[in-house]
Parts: C-alpha cells; structure tokens; sequence
C-alpha cells in the first residue's frame, strides 16, 4: 500500500475541499489516513487482501456519503473510521467470508499436515464427494458444511436457517445413507 506524496493539509482544509467535491480531497484523505485506516480494518478481518478491498470500498462510500457527516458530532478521522469498522464488521458477518475462512483455515491445517507428513488426501481421489452426491440435497448441503467446511452443527444450523435438532437428524440420517452406500 503505497502512499503518495501530497501535502498534509489540516482537517478543516480536507473538509472544505471534500463540501466541494473537489477531487484533491480523496487523494489527500488516502495518503493521510490509508495506513491507520487499513490497519483497523485488517486488526478486524485478519486477511490482507479482503483489508485492501474493504479500505478502497472505505474511501468510496467517504466520497459519496460525505454530505451525511456533521462536524458538530464529531472530527472527521472519527467518522472515516466509523465506516471502515462498520464495513469490516459487516464483511466478517457475511456468510461468504466465514464459510471463505473456514475453508482457508482447513486449508491451511490440511496444506501443514501435508507438508510435514507428505501425505495428500483429496476426497475426489477416494471417491467422497461421488459418495455424497447421491444424497438427498438438504442432506448433502449439512455434510458439506460439517464435514467439509469444519462447520459445527450449531453454526450450519444457523447459516441454513433450520433448527439444530433438524439439522442433527439431517446428518443423522445422511451417515445411514453413506453406510449402506458404502456397504453395498
């Protein structure tokens, strides 16, 4: 993350420039607040590329919210971080990201097992995933998420929707289903 090499103007300057849609205000904003800006964002999502990509989506919403903030509730630095926080809050609260970390934690413990052991384990390589597609969808969707994705019940219960003691009887009646599967 580069900074360039504008001269640091006082708040009050980058506020009138930012009333006046001039578009100096963005750049000088970036080289004197991006570091401390990106450093609690990724103190908060823990991934440097999704950091970088939530501190651009920062200063676009800076930039196109600016008619939103009010000095008299506070200095500018405090508002910026208000939404890089909110924004990485709301990333970490997605889905996406925690079924993307999941699979990178897994990742990365399958990827140390590997290289310490030199040993490979690929479920295509066994015929698993063969196995588990011929389960009934809602079936396969739960041993996806626990089995694969390192998903408790608790939390595929809740990304699903679906009560826990639902989800139980699910996986339950999903490993009958890959027993007489692999017993035949």
């Amino acid at each position: 993350m580069a900074t360039g090499t504008a001269t640091k103007l006082k708040e009050d300057e980058i506020i009138a420039l930012l009333q006046q849609r001039d578009r100096r205000a963005i750049s000088v904003l970036y080289d004197q607040y991006s570091v401390a800006l990106h450093g609690v964002i990724f103190n908060i999502v823990q991934s440097q590329e999704t950091a970088e990509d939530l501190l651009q989506e920062t200063f676009v919403k800076i930039w196109l919210n600016f008619s939103t903030y009010d000095a008299q509730k506070g200095r500018l630095y405090t508002w910026m971080l208000n939404i890089a926080r909110n924004l990485a809050i709301d990333k970490t609260r997605s889905s996406k990201f925690a079924i993307n970390k999941k699979i990178q934690n897994i990742d990365k413990s399958v990827n140390a097992i590997d290289s310490e052991h030199e040993v490979v384990f690929e479920t295509d390589h066994i015929g698993l995933r063969q196995v588990v597609e011929q389960l009934r969808p809602e079936q396969k969707e739960l041993i996806d998420l626990v089995y694969f994705y390192g998903f408790t019940q608790a939390e595929a219960a809740e990304k699903l929707g679906v009560p826990l003691g639902t989800v139980k009887t699910r996986i339950r009646s999903a490993m009958g289903e890959l027993r007489k599967i692999f017993t035949n």
